[in-house]
């Protein structure tokens, strides 16, 4: 372990705008899973967990986090996996970069909602370090990589000093910043089934400009279309921005069960994503300004993960 602390100033022109105190902590560097339960169940350093950093080294220099030990995962084996088969599915370790993912070409074809979202989290250079596994510890209502994470009925590997426990991504996220671990816990790994024959997914986000690299609102849809292709068979929607975490709709995905593939049948899921929002109005837009996009995107979500289905 080392100790680092530093102090810097952000100027605009000759004017400080601000100035931060990244305050002194340890740095740890486990091998193992077992070794990084017992570091972060050192409770007297409020430790914490970096995966690709993204975040929290953002939060740690803006003090809105305190910490007196970063434990780095990047060296376990286990939180960098990227596997995928047809029988077991697909494995992505916590620590896993966004660009590995929509890197390999299997892995894209097999889960095209999911690369949707991958390829929004920051710009190359983040992609290089961001983790979907880091997306969904961080919490945010507006994490791009979540609806897509919920709509594929992803599963999360949790690591503490009583072994391992498995939680429903859609169970994840608690509330802004807030999650399912308890403390000494950690993420090791995200779990996704293999997609059925005549399925699709597509993930869709609006922002009002690209300076603002923050969703107003964001869909995530996946479907299952009959053989012939015009009938659901299953379906899952999911929303992101518009409440206190992103939100598994499953009347939303349910109402198109059964159902032949048809424009009025996406327009009533679409009505049920948009009465199930609960935005607020911001400096991104107003509550039923996002409320209006959670409809409009929902159908268009639908609609391409339909077509994506019959290709």
């Amino acid at each position: 372990m080392s100790g680092i602390a530093i102090d810097f100033k952000v100027k605009v022109g000759t004017q400080i705008e601000k100035e931060f105190v990244l305050h002194a902590f340890d740095y740890a560097t486990p091998e193992t899973v077992a070794d990084a339960v017992v570091m972060l169940n050192d409770l007297s350093k409020s430790p914490c967990v970096l995966a690709g950093g993204t975040d929290l080294i953002v939060q740690l220099r803006e003090n809105r986090r305190r910490t007196d030990l970063v434990v780095n995962i990047k060296n376990i084996s286990e939180l960098n996996e990227l596997s995928f088969n047809v029988e077991s599915g697909l494995t992505v370790g916590a620590a896993v970069p966004c660009y590995r993912i929509y890197g390999n070409p299997e892995i894209s074809a097999a889960y095209p909602g999911l690369m949707d979202a991958a390829k929004l989290v920051g710009g190359t250079g983040i992609q290089g370090r961001a983790s979907l596994g880091g997306n969904l510890c961080n919490a945010s209502p507006a994490g791009d990589t979540i609806p897509p994470m919920i709509i594929l009925g992803g599963e999360a590997e949790i690591a503490g000093r009583s072994g391992t426990r498995k939680v429903a991504v859609q169970d994840f996220c608690q509330g802004p910043g807030r999650t399912a671990l308890e403390e000494g816990e950690f993420l090791v790994s995200l779990h996704f089934p293999t997609p059925a024959p005549n399925s699709g997914t597509f993930y869709r986000r609006f922002i009002p400009r690209n300076e603002m690299d923050i969703a107003v609102v964001g869909v995530g849809a996946s479907v299952t279309l009959s053989e012939d292709k015009t009938t659901f068979v299953s379906a899952r929607i999911a929303i992101g921005a518009v409440a206190p975490t992103p939100l598994f709709v499953k009347e939303a995905g349910d109402i198109l069960i059964g159902k032949s593939v048809s424009e009025d049948i996406i327009d009533k899921a679409a009505d049920i994503a948009r009465d199930a929002a609960r935005p607020i109005s911001d400096m991104r837009g107003t509550a039923d300004y996002r409320k209006h996009l959670t409809s409009v995107l929902t159908r268009r979500v639908i609609q391409g993960a339909v077509q994506r289905a019959k290709e």
